[in-house]
């Protein structure tokens, strides 16, 4: 999609920031506020694709649900009609979104290497606050993962991409079939095995997340998704601390505690989690 265009008469599209599998996001600018904005246009390859409109109608209703400043905002959203190469019309879907400067973590961490306890256990707070609200709001978002967390220059959390996020209450096929959602090395186990997800499950994803901080890598690796996602319902994770000997005992039984395999036996609301790790740190 050429630079400068403008969708909706409004939205002026900049420079590419980024693409991931489903979509590309933009710098922009909002003509009629005069601000600058994030646009995130699924790829027009996959445009004739109900699914992915689906998906990306989603997660612009999930994330305009909720107004809390460690989540990035959605402003507006619509389609905008596009020509393929082969002369054809098609409507892609897109979002108009905060403007955040900063990283993600997955970029810091390729660039840094694993943090110190304390930036680890201060970026996850971060993390757990806007988890907290969102599900005290009724999302689940399904898919914490590095590359979907922002730091600011400021040292500020940003989450984002709602991608695949859910309503606790919503029992439609997406929850219900055995398709597994997300990205293999932070999946739940319940998610591996294509259950009914819950608020857990994001806290055991941020586990994850957490332990790649630490120590610069996830809990499981393998040579496939499907290898990965075995080990999530089957292995027991190595102490962080095997990894990284500066990890004190107590951010070691934190983390294996919020890896538990068990829904029940894991932390069973983001604020309960975010407390041990603020006394953790």
């Amino acid at each position: 999609m050429p630079d400068s265009r403008l969708l909706l008469g409004r939205y002026e599209i900049k420079e590419l920031l980024g693409r991931g599998g489903m979509a590309e996001v933009h710098a922009g600018t909002d003509r009629r506020l005069g601000r600058r904005v994030a646009i995130k246009l699924l790829r027009s390859d996959l445009a004739r694709d109900n699914s992915f409109h689906e998906r990306i109608n989603r997660e612009a209703q999930s994330a305009a649900r909720l107004n809390h400043p460690g989540i990035v905002s959605v402003y507006d959203s619509g389609e905008e009609a596009v020509v393929e190469s082969g002369g054809g019309e098609v409507m892609v879907p897109f979002i108009v979104m905060e403007y955040v400067e900063g990283q993600t973590l997955r970029e810091v961490l390729s660039t840094h290497g694993p943090l110190t306890v304390q930036e680890s256990l201060d970026i996850i707070a971060g993390v757990l606050a806007p988890l907290d609200y969102s599900h005290r709001n009724g999302i689940v978002h399904r898919d914490i993962k590095p590359a979907n967390v922002m730091l600011t220059p400021e040292g500020d959390i940003k989450v984002m991409d709602f991608g695949i996020a859910r309503a606790l209450e919503d029992t439609g096929s997406l929850t219900q079939t055995s398709s597994v959602v997300g990205t293999a090395q932070y999946l739940s186990p319940e998610q591996a095995r294509g259950e009914v997800v819950d608020a857990r499950s994001d806290l055991y994803s941020t586990a994850c997340l957490l332990y790649e901080l630490l120590t610069g890598q996830p809990p499981f690796t393998g040579d496939s998704q499907l290898a990965v996602a075995y080990q999530h319902v089957g292995e027991t994770p190595r102490p962080p601390s095997e990894i990284n000997p500066n990890i004190p005992p107590s951010v070691d039984r934190l983390v294996l505690h919020a890896l538990s395999k068990s829904r029940e036996e894991r932390y069973q609301d983001a604020f309960t989690f975010r407390e041990d790790v603020l006394a953790a740190r």
